[in-house]
């Protein structure tokens, strides 16, 4: 009968007087399980939106003290100017985040794919606008860009008008795809270099190997940070307002000049914008961790 002997470092901790610099647990950017907008939207408990929403009821009972404006009147205003703000602006959110997805996934794939290219003239420009416009502000993206496209295009007698969410739409397209990039090459290089090289074993050319053996495993990796990058980009449709598109908070403001600027209104307006965004995009920060720990992968 042999005495078992603790080995330090792998059955106990080691120690040591030396300084030991311990490795850095670092992610490759991109990662699947990045999901960090979406984890805090679906682990906020319910209590702190409900607390959110009677401080939205309670806004305008507090300014009845120096107004003859009352709570009653306050939000029969916002009921009259919902159908306006929900179908004229709150569905332009949507459809500007629809079609700024839909663009930013197809150049975000490409991308993604040219940044994993063993030519180093595709790969290195491909490198450079990724993290270019994945470190730009998206503000200052939609800005250049709303400069920068013209109002207008001729050909010959016809004139062609660029309107204003079209140029959001692309300039909102251009970080998503540059994040959605990192997301494709991240998904590529978590897959075990074994798939490589068992296909590399078997005659596969590179572009057998990659669309036939390793996309098929990145796409269900992809699905999570898929959607919550859409969840991030719906959430900042409302920095088109800026640019004089007529969206959810453009209309909001229209409403409450309507009503003759009156600061009771500025938290039941605003505080349904805010509520209605949540309903929206919080079903699916819920859905986005349910796909992540459905696709995540058991070793």
């Amino acid at each position: 009968m042999f005495s078992k002997s603790k080995i330090p470092g792998v059955d106990t901790q080691g120690q040591t007087g030396f300084a030991v610099l311990k490795p850095f647990a670092a992610k490759a950017a991109g990662a699947p399980e990045d999901l960090l907008f979406s984890r805090w939207l679906a682990s906020t408990p319910i209590w702190a939106w409900m607390l959110a929403a009677a401080l939205v009821i309670v806004w305008p009972v507090v300014g009845h003290a120096a107004s003859s404006y009352t709570m009653t009147s306050a939000f029969q205003a916002l009921l009259r100017w919902i159908p306006f703000i929900v179908t004229g602006g709150f569905f332009f959110n949507i459809i500007i985040s629809f079609f700024a997805m839909l663009i930013g996934t197809l150049l975000g794939v490409l991308l993604g794919l040219m940044q994993i290219s063993p030519n180093v003239l595709v790969r290195l420009p491909a490198q450079v606008i990724t993290q270019t416009f994945r470190n730009s502000p998206w503000l200052v993206l939609l800005f250049i860009v709303l400069l920068a496209l013209p109002y207008e295009i001729e050909f010959g007698e016809s004139v062609i008008r660029i309107p204003d969410w079209v140029k959001a739409v692309f300039g909102l397209c251009l970080p998503i795809m540059a994040n959605i990039a990192e997301v494709v090459r991240g998904a590529i290089n978590s897959v075990p270099s074994g798939q490589w090289e068992a296909a590399e074993s078997l005659a596969y050319t590179r572009h057998q190997t990659l669309w036939q053996i390793i996309l098929p495993q990145c796409f269900k990796r992809m699905i999570p940070p898929w959607m919550n990058w859409y969840a991030i980009l719906t959430m900042a449709t409302p920095l088109c307002s800026l640019l004089g598109v007529e969206e959810l908070i453009t209309l909001s403001r229209q409403a409450i000049e309507a009503e003759n600027n009156r600061p009771e209104l500025l938290v039941p307006f605003y505080g349904f914008a805010l509520l209605i965004f949540f309903a929206y995009c919080y079903p699916i920060a819920r859905a986005t961790i349910a796909l992540e720990r459905r696709f995540a992968v058991k070793l």
